[in-house]
């Protein structure tokens, strides 16, 4: 089973954490269903930037980015070249180590 290796983010996980996670499913959905409130303000329909993450390792285990991804990753704070927006990323057969931007896009955050 891959583990889903997420690196410290001061608010969301101060510590870090290590999740097992299924093949298959989104990263956003894996870090939902562990305790890690990330954003998604498009409710995971690939219609904006909110659950940005980057893939420090295992990037080349996910499936290639739609057009459509690799247009709203366009418009993410801190966008970098194996960034992914994590309801789109499904977990493939390796670990990943990913990285929760510090900042989003979005204005207001629902619940604050």
């Amino acid at each position: 089973m891959p583990q889903l290796i997420v690196l410290p983010h001061e608010e969301l996980c101060p510590d870090g954490a290590v999740i097992d996670a299924q093949k298959g499913v989104s990263i956003c959905d894996t870090l939902l269903d562990n305790g890690i409130e990330i954003e998604h303000a498009c409710e995971k329909s690939c219609a904006c930037t909110t659950c940005h993450v980057v893939i420090r390792e295992g990037y080349d285990s996910l499936s290639e980015p739609t057009e459509t991804e690799e247009d709203l990753l366009d418009k993410a704070w801190g966008l970098e070249p194996t960034s992914r927006l994590s309801c789109q990323a499904l977990v493939g057969s390796k670990d990943l180590v990913i990285e929760i931007p510090k900042y989003t896009i979005n204005m207001v955050k629902e619940g604050h």
